[in-house]
């Protein structure tokens, strides 16, 4: 029993405060990925833009009001028809558009580095912007069933000796509910995990096996394109928000499919955290939502450019600073080509000396 208020008791603080830092976050992230030269390729802006505006709304439904209002209050606004059915097909849907995101970026940057056709086409931003929306309307469309795998029931409670009559949002426990949800789960979990795996997987090998095709000189020589330096920042890069990604979102995977297996019968009741399915559920429900809010540390974590940026921004005096002496020192040369110029033309010389 103290468990369960613990627990209880957490997600009733966490939940609003993680939508109320992660929502703001994720659109200074879109700020800065958007409108700062953070040293990323056009490709790679759009790509995470998006992403950051998906979670946004991913923390709006979920994390705001569905999750934050079911422990704050005993009746939100979404247990009547049709709020039951639309906000379970927005949660699905942004859900789903966050999780593919990520997965078709990884796909587009293995292809890109196999293939020179694929990069040409990819490099435009126009292409890009198409996929993009594509991805988020079939994931939108491929959650349309979710809006009848609940259903809206009338039930009577008694509020200061008075009996009133109100709707509540259930899961409905039918044939075809099951079959969604089940669905649901491999297209959120399942099938992105190994697609991630293997395609980041494939392109840490690609990058490895490129490095090894030029000598030391060579990657002297060719500083930035293909030296080792290079290549285990972009495997850091690809393996931290892969391994992240995975990481907090594999937990809901797994016990949502014990959930469905060995606790799948009618009177199993998800409110008794006596059972520790039912703990370690909301733990990772809890990490999956958190997931949601990582990117922007991500980025300060392995990109460069971003934190250069973040400074530039959080200490405009030390940015004001940098371009007034790059000013005075590309002043100072300029003067000093010129005095260079008028000394040579007065005796000539010193251009055969020199």
């Amino acid at each position: 029993m103290p468990t369960t208020n613990l627990l209880v008791t957490f997600q009733k603080f966490f939940y609003p405060i993680l939508s109320g830092i992660g929502i703001p976050v994720n659109l200074f992230t879109f700020y800065m990925i958007r409108f700062r030269k953070c040293e990323m390729s056009e490709t790679a802006i759009i790509y995470l833009s998006a992403l950051a505006i998906v979670d946004c709304f991913y923390l709006l439904w979920v994390a705001l009001l569905d999750l934050s209002l079911s422990f704050l209050l005993d009746h939100p606004f979404w247990h009547a028809y049709p709020w039951c059915g639309i906000l379970t097909f927005l949660e699905y849907g942004s859900l789903f558009s966050s999780t593919w995101i990520v997965v078709v970026f990884t796909i587009e940057r293995y292809l890109v580095l196999r293939m020179t056709k694929v990069k040409m086409h990819f490099s435009h931003s126009k292409a890009t912007v198409r996929i993009i929306l594509a991805v988020v309307l079939l994931c939108h469309l491929v959650a349309i069933p979710d809006y009848w795998i609940n259903s809206v029931t009338m039930f009577n409670y008694t509020t200061d000796g008075e009996n009133i009559t109100l709707p509540r949002c259930f899961y409905e426990n039918t044939m075809f509910s099951t079959l969604v949800v089940w669905i649901n789960t491999f297209i959120s979990g399942g099938i992105p995990f190994t697609l991630i795996i293997v395609f980041n997987s494939l392109i840490g090998y690609h990058l490895t096996q490129a490095s090894k095709m030029f000598t030391k000189e060579q990657q002297r020589i060719i500083k930035g394109v293909t030296t080792k330096g290079m290549v285990r920042r972009t495997i850091l890069l690809l393996f931290t928000v892969s391994f992240t990604f995975v990481a907090l979102c594999l937990p809901r995977f797994v016990t949502y499919c014990i959930l469905r297996t060995a606790y799948n019968y009618p009177d199993f009741n998800r409110d008794d955290y006596n059972l520790s399915i039912n703990v370690f559920g909301d733990i990772a429900i809890m990490l999956q939502n958190l997931n949601s809010t990582t990117n922007f540390l991500l980025y300060c974590m392995v990109s460069k450019g971003f934190r250069q940026e973040l400074r530039n921004l959080l200490k405009p005096n030390t940015r004001a600073k940098e371009l007034g002496s790059h000013f005075t020192q590309t002043t100072m040369k300029v003067f000093s080509v010129t005095g260079s110029k008028m000394h040579r033309s007065r005796d000539p010389v010193d251009v055969v000396h020199n």
